[in-house]
């Protein structure tokens, strides 16, 4: 199934070009007090969520999919996870380019481990405020995973079933010589969307193919088979350091290609088996 939230936080099933209003099946979502459990409580009652849903898409009221806001399909993820150079052939291009390196040696996820990102995510149809237009903003899309329950040093072997659902992320990153965690968690530089797609639907995560143009220019186009480190070891790896609760977001890495965007372009995002977003580029 895909969902999205969409307009004023509206609740919605994707079905090809429509959106169906299911905004009625966030009340089988358990009411807390303060403070509310770690986590989005969406994503840790999405099966509940889920099936209310489909049994409300009948009657629910349809809109075009070109006519509504798509915001990040993650409200309250308690972190969002980078994780830095996992391709080869992005450690490749980045040693190659000053632009990116600035000097730097550039090693891989199995130096670095992973980064904290801003965990205020916008989706697809809120667009990306540059910031710091004097330096250079680069695009980076990769496959994200969204956890779906607590999960504290997880195997490998059953890392997958604490996956509740994926979406396209988009790391944006401002180059200069500061730590990865400052410059990649600029408001607005977290995006994710344009929808969840339940687990059920994704066969192997390690086997989609993932893309972004800027305008009609073709960017970055490669598969997720190329990873260094895999969804599962990401999952296994991360829970050994962090506790992940339901709603926590890991993106798993951009491979080569990544390029600057100015105020104006249009990030065209895909990715196998989740869909396609296009992303505004604006000045802050």
């Amino acid at each position: 199934m895909k969902i999205c939230r969409f307009n004023d936080d509206r609740l919605g099933i994707v079905e090809g070009e429509d959106v169906v209003d299911v905004t009625a099946a966030l009340d089988v979502i358990p009411q807390s007090g303060w403070p509310a459990p770690a986590g989005d409580a969406l994503v840790a009652n999405l099966g509940a969520v889920c099936a209310r849903a489909a049994a409300l898409a009948d009657s629910g009221e349809r809109h075009a999919l070109s006519s509504v806001v798509l915001k990040s399909p993650v409200a309250n993820p308690t972190k969002v996870i980078g994780a830095p150079v996992n391709y080869y052939a992005h450690q490749n291009e980045a040693i190659e380019d000053a632009g990116v390196n600035f000097g730097r040696e550039i090693k891989t996820i199995d130096h670095y481990g992973l980064f904290l990102k801003n965990p205020v995510l916008v989706g697809a149809g809120e667009g990306v405020d540059l910031h710091f237009t004097d330096r250079r903003n680069d695009h980076e899309v990769e496959l994200s995973l969204i956890i779906g329950r607590t999960a504290k040093n997880v195997s490998y072997e059953n890392a997958l079933d604490y996956v509740a659902a994926y979406s396209i992320g988009l790391d944006m990153t401002v180059r200069g010589t500061e730590e990865r965690s400052l410059r990649k968690a600029i408001d607005s530089y977290s995006v994710l969307g344009p929808w969840l797609v339940t687990a059920d639907e994704i066969a192997d995560p390690d086997k989609l193919d993932f893309s972004i143009h800027v305008g009609d220019e073709e960017r970055q186009n490669s598969n997720t088979d190329k990873l260094i480190f895999d969804c599962r070891k990401l999952i296994e790896y991360g829970s050994s350091f962090y506790t992940l609760y339901p709603g926590d977001v890991i993106m798993t890495g951009t491979p080569e290609g990544v390029g600057p965007v100015e105020p104006g372009d249009v990030m065209h995002c895909y990715c196998e088996g989740i869909g396609r977003m296009d992303v505004d580029v604006r000045a802050a």
